[in-house]
């Protein structure tokens, strides 16, 4: 048995614009160089980033959760990055990356780029690291993101019971046969069909390389863990804490200013009494607490702001468990839930309620594909919970630890008085104690879920999470035609065809409701008096190549 991961992720051959721009505070962010920092106290001082505990151990191939993600970003770079401010893509560790044909890359790297044991960055890496995440025996979470490379099908096999006891078979082969080394520095990428801007994704952690010391001694990498990126490792407190120092022989164009890092794990709550008085240097999102009344404009004058983010907030149903299966019950929670009520009572008007999977100025995405399931009507939700058949109370799960208690316990409050059914909220005390029983298929309530988006474009929204066996599909939804119509719209010849077809995907999918969309979550963040040159990136991370101490 193993749980399935993988999916077809396509992007389309199509220019995209993208609309998210950083925001900057604590100095002036109008130039690339910044200013007002202390080169003298970047070189002595370590600066805290708020964090959460990483669900898994950091591999990029393995690691698809906010917390390590944020960890892995600053330990890896990798072919290409994407933009601080603008999010888009541009080289990175690649000198050049080019079409060669229709179905094939060539990618060329830069030569003077080095892992953090020393040892050079070559074509091997990127291969010998694309190889393992997608050969599925290997039980790695991107599996999903090589599948349209040549041999995919050779290296990755579908577990034939899902959760049921028979084991996947052994994939036949355990290389690609669509990468190719050339030579030091150059190695090629064959398609099974034609994917012309693969290169955008390839920024995600998926695609990051991994040095030779990964592959002689995995125990050894997985206690201190070997990137190329702007930052190196330097030590781990379980539930507490790590530590990462500037590597000085990086290369990229992005070489951090300050030297030291540490991401603290703790409780948003606590973590926000720290902000406000300088025990912690940054925070990506604000929990209730400070949003209730606007009281952090009062109380960080000049030291919070607030920015746009690809993202959206949801309430996902374990489909597995049967009470779960009927749609009248999942339709009938939508219903019940005065979305607009929640955000002005919990987050002071700063959320837009949405209409389906995707979020506000997210390429490709129409709102409204929801439609009627989606609008506030407790009479009709009232008649669709009684025809489901549903008995016992409703019970709503999320870690407690960084601010979701209060808005989760509002809409129980809403589905109890407009079902008329008891619901509480069962809180789990951190968030990987979360993801483990979600990747175990464990649970038995429904969750708080979400996306960022890895990339800016809306397949990026559906394919994860809602095609059969999607590298995110978390609580087991399936809908072959579902599948087809996300297919069709991977292989789209233009971008307004794509967009329409993702589109009528999105609507099926809610006839569905697999999960029930909410709002987008836009972040409010702040920062101590000890930092300047604070900036918040398109994927809700402290841009960590911008920010000084001062």
């Amino acid at each position: 048995m193993r749980r399935p991961r993988w999916m077809a992720v396509v992007v389309m051959p199509f220019t995209i614009a993208l609309v998210v721009s950083g925001c900057g505070g604590g100095g002036d962010d109008s130039g690339e160089e910044g200013g007002g920092g202390d080169p003298e106290k970047n070189e002595n001082t370590e600066i805290s980033v708020f964090g959460s505990e990483p669900e898994r151990p950091l591999v990029p191939g393995d690691t698809s959760e906010t917390g390590g993600g944020k960890i892995v970003d600053a330990l890896w770079t990798g072919l290409m990055d994407y933009d601080p401010v603008s999010g888009e893509p541009r080289l990175a560790n690649a000198e050049s990356f080019e079409l060669t044909a229709p179905d094939e890359y060539t990618v060329t790297l830069k030569k003077d780029w080095t892992f953090h044991d020393g040892t050079p960055v070559k074509a091997k890496n990127y291969v010998d690291a694309w190889n393992y995440t997608a050969y599925s025996p290997n039980g790695q979470q991107h599996a999903s993101f090589f599948a349209q490379i040549e041999g995919f099908d050779k290296v990755f096999t579908v577990d034939p019971d899902g959760d049921g006891p028979k084991p996947p078979p052994t994939p036949p082969e355990k290389e690609l046969s669509g990468l190719t080394v050339v030579d030091d520095w150059t190695f090629t990428i064959k398609f099974t069909e034609p994917h012309a801007i693969f290169k955008i994704k390839t920024g995600y952690a998926a695609y990051m390389p991994l040095p030779d010391a990964f592959f002689t001694d995995k125990e050894a990498f997985l206690e201190h863990p070997i990137g190329n990126g702007g930052f190196e490792y330097v030590a781990r407190v379980p539930q507490q804490e790590l530590q990462i120092v500037r590597y000085e022989d990086y290369k990229g164009a992005d070489k951090p200013k300050i030297r030291q890092v540490k991401f603290r794990f703790v409780d948003a709550d606590a973590a926000y009494v720290e902000i406000k008085g300088n025990k912690i240097d940054f925070m990506d999102t604000l929990p209730p607490q400070a949003i209730a009344g606007n009281v952090w404009e009062a109380d960080l004058p000049g030291r919070a702001d607030v920015a746009p983010v690809l993202a959206n907030q949801t309430l996902a149903f374990p489909l597995y468990d049967p009470k779960y299966q009927n749609v009248d019950f999942r339709h009938a929670v939508s219903m019940a839930i005065d979305r607009q009520e929640v955000i002005d009572a919990i987050f002071e008007g700063n959320r837009e309620p949405i209409a389906g999977y995707g979020a506000p100025k997210l390429p490709g995405w129409e709102d409204g594909a929801c439609g009627k399931w989606c609008e506030f009507n407790p009479e009709e939700a009232k008649r669709l919970f009684e025809e489901s058949g549903w008995t016992g109370p409703i019970e709503i799960t999320s870690n407690s630890d960084n601010g979701h208690k209060e808005w989760i316990e509002a809409v129980c409050g809403q589905l109890t008085n407009n079902l008329g059914v008891d619901c509480t909220f069962v809180p789990v005390a951190a968030f990987s104690e979360i993801r483990e029983a979600i990747n175990a298929r464990e649970m038995n309530q429904i969750y708080r879920a979400g996306w960022l988006a890895d990339y800016a474009l809306v397949e990026n929204f559906l394919n994860p999470l809602y095609r059969t066996g999607g590298s995110s599909n978390d609580n087991g939804y399936s809908n072959p035609e579902v599948d087809a119509k996300l297919a069709t719209a991977d292989s789209a010849a233009t971008e307004e065809e794509a967009f329409a077809l993702y589109h009528e995907a999105e609507e099926m999918i809610a006839e569905d409701m697999p999960a029930v969309p909410l709002w987008n979550t836009p972040s409010i963040y702040a920062w101590s008096d000890r930092v300047t040159n604070v900036r918040l990136t398109p994927k809700r991370e402290l841009d960590l190549s911008y920010v000084e101490a001062k």
